[in-house]
């Protein structure tokens, strides 16, 4: 094997590798327990909102989970069909093999499906990366990229270095190349995740791109460090402490039995609207009835509930166990 990407291992990453390991541990053993189904449905809500909003999609959680939900969103079209679009890529995430040419394709083909002339192919035209100061690179020419991206994922494959760090590489030599005419970003970070899967399956369901998207000034500045000293190790670097930063924020929302904390900043419109739906069918149902239901947290229920009485849109009738819920006011 003749071609490998120029970085370096500095003594900060292989730190962060030995503790991304430790943390991961922990974290996996609670992710899979079967109470923490609704963990994996907010975390793959916050992968799809934040990988799109670093590239300029306005829609809010709330809307995303709207969508994921099958149900309908008044927002910009092309907008709506990114997030629809990376929806059903995320449903196809396993099933893409990370080291085929063929499925990174078949996998920009369902991203820029409706949002660009020829979804699933490379560029066949020059294209300059913008920067904060103008033009920070120019992509390679457009014949290459096949070669290019060829040799890289036979790289990942074969190369003996660790996943966190290959991945990472992958992520920054991917957007060097820029194979596609749009939706290079969310790309890099799709098969990021899809080659960590590879190696620990909490990688699904993690979401990295949420956690990039809080540090986005970082994610783009490290890039162009990367590009001006010809190191892509400064990049991978950033994805190191960015992939040990978004573990232990995810990892505080699981208890040690696999129960699930309640969501910190999940919306409370769609669950109150959920809530309400649900009592409007049966009054009688207990919160616990009620999260059951509508797929939530107790204690998301709880504030919901909270919320519905506060704003006197439904009264308790009767005991906790015995009584019933009444709808003071249609909404």
């Amino acid at each position: 094997m003749s071609y490998r990407p120029p970085f370096e291992i500095t003594a900060k990453a292989i730190n962060l590798i030995s503790e991304i390991s430790a943390q991961l541990e922990r974290f996996s053993i609670a992710m899979e327990q079967s109470d923490s189904v609704q963990l994996r449905k907010i975390n793959r809500m916050k992968t799809i909102h934040g990988t799109l909003a670093i590239e300029g999609n306005s829609l809010s959680e709330e809307q995303v989970t709207a969508l994921i939900e099958g149900k309908h969103v008044i927002a910009p079209l092309r907008e709506v069909q990114e997030v629809r679009n990376a929806i059903l890529a995320y449903e196809q995430f396993m099933k893409f093999y990370p080291y085929s040419t063929e499925d990174l394709l078949k996998a920009h083909g369902i991203f820029a499906l409706g949002l660009v002339d020829n979804p699933g192919h490379f560029r066949k035209g020059g294209v300059c990366v913008m920067g904060r100061e103008g033009i920070s690179h120019v992509a390679p020419p457009a014949h290459r990229v096949p070669f290019l991206i060829s040799d890289l994922l036979d790289w990942v494959k074969k190369s003996e270095d660790h996943i966190l760090i290959k991945s990472s590489v992958f992520h920054y030599e991917f957007e060097f190349i820029h194979p596609f005419p749009d939706g290079n970003g969310r790309m890099g970070r799709f098969w990021q995740s899809r080659l960590l899967a590879e190696w620990n399956p909490v990688f699904e369901y993690l979401p990295i791109e949420n956690m990039i998207r809080e540090n986005q000034a970082d994610y783009y500045k490290a890039i162009e460090r990367s590009t001006d000293e010809n190191d892509s190790g400064i990049f991978a670097e950033f994805m190191l402490q960015t992939i040990l930063d978004a573990i232990k924020k995810h990892k505080k929302k699981v208890k040690a039995d696999g129960t699930v904390n309640e969501p910190i900043n999940e919306p409370i419109n769609e669950p109150i609207k959920l809530v309400l739906d649900v009592i409007r069918k049966n009054p009688y149902l207990s919160k616990e009835m009620i999260a059951a239901e509508i797929g939530k947290s107790r204690a998301t229920v709880t504030r919901a509930l909270s919320k519905l009485q506060n704003d006197g849109i439904i009264k308790r009738i009767g005991s906790n166990k015995n009584g019933h819920w009444e709808i003071v006011e249609q909404k």
